[in-house]
C-alpha cells in the first residue's frame, strides 16, 4: 500500500443507500470512493476501467447479482479485494462467496466505524466476516456443507501455532486481536496465516479456518 487513499468501488441497486455509504467512506482520509454502480454487470465494467483496490458488492442486485459479479472479478481482476454486503445472517449465498475466495462478507446493519474497519481489514487480507455470519458459517461446517479443502483428507502438516491462529481466525478475530490473545506480534500472526494458506493451497483465511474447524484440531494455546 502507498500513502494514497485506498480506492473503493461501491455496487448497490438502492441509490440512496449507495450514496450514503459513499459519503460516509469519503469522510475517511485513507479511503476514497472512486466509482458507483447499480448492478453487478456495471460494477464489473467499472472495476475493469477504474482498477479500485476494493469492490464492495451488494449480494442481491438486478441484471447480475453480487456473487456472479464477484466470480467475474476474480477472473478479470484477481488482485482486487472483494467485500460482499448482505441484509440477512441467513444469506444462502454465504458459502458460495467463501468458495469464490471473496475477501469479506458483512451484514448491512453494521455501524459506519465497523464498515471502515472491515474495509481496512480486507485491504490487509484479513477476510472480515460479520460475527453473526461467522456463526452461520461454522454451523454449515459442522453440517458438512462448507467448501472442502483442496488437499488430501489427511491434510498437510500445519504447526501448532498455525493451527492456533486459524482457529482464532474462525472465531472472527483480526490479526491484531489474535496477536494479543496469543502474545505474539501482528506481523507474526500474518506470517502464520500466509504459511498456513500456502500449505493448504487455499485462497483466503475463511477457507483455511473451515478446514481447521471441520477437523476439530488446533485448540488455541495461551
Amino acid at each position: 500500500m502507498t500513502d494514497r487513499p485506498a480506492r473503493i468501488l461501491l455496487a448497490d441497486d438502492l441509490p440512496l443507500f449507495r450514496q450514503a455509504i459513499a459519503q460516509l467512506i469519503d469522510t475517511q482520509a485513507d479511503l476514497e470512493v472512486v466509482g458507483q454502480a447499480p448492478n453487478g454487470l456495471l460494477a464489473v465494467e467499472a472495476a475493469i476501467e477504474l482498477r479500485p483496490d476494493v469492490v464492495v458488492l451488494d449480494v442481491e442486485m438486478p441484471v447480475m447479482n453480487g456473487i456472479e459479479a464477484a466470480r467475474r472479478l476474480r477472473v478479470e481482476l484477481p488482485d482486487v479485494r472483494i467485500v460482499m454486503l448482505t441484509v440477512s445472517d441467513d444469506d444462502v449465498h454465504l458459502l458460495d462467496a467463501v468458495r469464490l475466495g471473496v475477501h469479506g462478507y458483512l451484514l448491512k446493519d453494521l455501524a459506519p466505524a465497523e464498515l471502515f474497519d472491515m474495509i481496512r481489514s480486507a485491504l490487509r487480507n484479513e477476510n472480515p466476516v460479520s460475527p453473526a455470519l461467522v456463526g452461520r458459517l461454522l454451523s454449515a461446517i459442522r453440517a458438512g456443507d462448507a467448501p472442502r479443502a483442496k488437499v488430501a483428507e489427511e491434510g498437510p502438516v500445519l504447526s501448532q501455532r498455525e493451527l492456533d491462529v486459524l482457529r482464532l481466525v474462525a472465531d472472527g478475530l483480526s490479526n491484531k486481536e489474535i496477536g494479543v490473545r496469543l502474545s505474539i506480534t501482528e506481523g507474526t500472526v500474518k506470517n502464520h496465516v500466509h504459511n498456513a494458506l500456502a500449505k493448504l493451497d487455499m485462497d483466503n483465511r475463511i477457507q483455511a479456518a473451515t478446514y481447521v474447524v471441520r477437523h476439530g484440531i488446533g485448540r488455541p494455546h495461551h
